[in-house]
């Protein structure tokens, strides 16, 4: 990933530039996808704004009220990794996913609510921000054409925002304007298909982790770094769909094939591109597995080689897993377990598969999400039920996770994203 591109994108996905996507596919031209170079070296901003997101409603997750107040900026300390607290910009509608322009000068928060505007709906917000400081400003809202959006990304190009409806099972694209506004959606997919079974294929042993299978789950939604295919994880359905992509009438087209499909009931929940684009890592919820696969940029294809579990070996009893990320040098894969209330990391090999190297206790409880500061140098916990983001130092030889003993108290925090000045 640019240095140009990692200052202005929350480091959530292990996504690159669309340059060094090129580099890396003309680098591995020919029928051997193994070990693409990827040259890589870790920023070093002046200062660093940490953006989070929280449950805030008195509907919050699960049926349970929602105790933060909104969006929190706060300030990164990068030598210790401490955040300090610089605002709360009020928000009661759930703002529990966020994702920054590749521009740095707006924020789009998905607001997980049901009900929005008299429609059985979520919505999204746009906001300017002001890079001096970290303010926000809010735009608008508008619709989400889908109940409870649970994961938003902003197109590579910059113009749309991509919205995961969970409740709702759509997926919609949003324009966005050149004042960073939305516009109502140009395209909303409605997933349909066989609901998996509530009982997970893949679960360890004694598991009662039974959510999702009712109907379709859209959970997760992002362009591959090209913008040419977009990829949706489905929990309710067990699968990834695919589209194709029209960048200048915003509408999404199923690819031949549609969709990858999961073991029956595994849930897949969040995925995770590696940063040279040609390795897919899929986290699923129920299952509590990783699917490693391998991806065609060309044809926007799917190939799955691997799957392992997220928890350590004996592992028994109900786990739900939550975010998936790859290390900005494409050396380690981590994974959250909740109830668990773990993180675990995997070296990647050569090929692309991951052997398990270590976990770390979130020192809170149910990690709903983390994240990777720009420097690599720090993971971020967002402990949903336990008020609080845990801040971690990572071994960037080894991947490990050590304590740092910071807690930032936060209610019901979902969400955390990094702005680099």
């Amino acid at each position: 990933m640019s240095q140009e591109h990692r200052e202005f994108s929350p480091v959530a996905s292990g996504g690159t530039s669309r340059r060094r996507f090129l580099q890396a596919v003309a680098a591995t031209a020919g029928p051997a996808l193994s070990q693409p170079k990827l040259s890589f070296s870790y920023p070093t901003p002046q200062r660093i704004l940490a953006i989070a997101g929280t449950y805030s409603s008195p509907q919050g997750p699960e049926g349970s009220p929602g105790r933060g107040q909104g969006i929190y900026v706060f300030e990164m300390d990068s030598a210790s990794g401490a955040l300090l607290q610089r605002e709360v910009i009020p928000n009661d509608s759930n703002p529990a996913w966020l994702a920054l322009h590749p521009s740095g000068a707006h924020l789009y928060s998905g607001n997980e609510i049901t009900h929005y505007d008299g429609t059985d709906s979520g919505s999204v917000s746009a906001y300017a921000v002001d890079r001096a400081n970290g303010h926000l400003t809010l735009l608008n809202t508008v619709s989400s054409e889908g109940a409870g959006p649970a994961h938003l990304s902003v197109h590579p190009s910059g113009k749309y925002v991509l919205v995961a409806n969970y409740a709702g099972g759509t997926v919609a694209v949003l324009p966005i304007q050149a004042s960073g506004e939305l516009l109502p959606a140009c395209d909303v997919v409605h997933h349909e298909g066989i609901v998996g079974p509530q009982h997970a294929q893949s679960a360890p042993p004694g598991s009662f982790a039974i959510s999702g299978h009712d109907k379709p789950h859209a959970h997760m939604i992002q362009a591959d770094a090209a913008g040419r295919f977009v990829l949706a994880s489905d929990l309710g359905l067990d699968r990834i769909m695919i589209y194709r992509f029209d960048l200048e009438r915003g509408k999404l087209t199923p690819n031949n094939p549609a969709f990858v499909t999961l073991p029956p009931g595994d849930g897949p929940r969040h995925f995770a591109f590696h940063p040279h684009g040609l390795w897919f890592y899929s986290l699923q919820e129920e299952g509590s597995t990783v699917v490693a696969f391998d991806y065609d940029a060309a044809r926007g294809s799917l190939k799955e080689k691997q799957t392992v579990s997220s928890l350590p070996r004996g592992f028994a009893g109900t786990n739900f897993t939550s975010e998936v990320m790859i290390s900005a040098d494409g050396k380690f894969l981590y994974a959250a377990n909740r109830l668990h209330d773990s993180v675990a990391w995997f070296s990647i090999g050569g090929q692309g598969t991951l052997t398990f190297a270590g976990e770390e206790w979130t020192r809170g409880d149910y990690p709903r999400s983390f994240n990777i500061d720009p420097t690599g140098n720090f993971l971020y916990c967002c402990n949903q039920r336990a008020d609080a983001i845990a801040t971690f130092r990572v071994n960037r030889q080894t991947g490990a996770l050590a304590f740092t003993g910071h807690y930032t108290p936060v209610g019901t925090p979902a969400n955390i994203v990094f702005l680099t000045q």
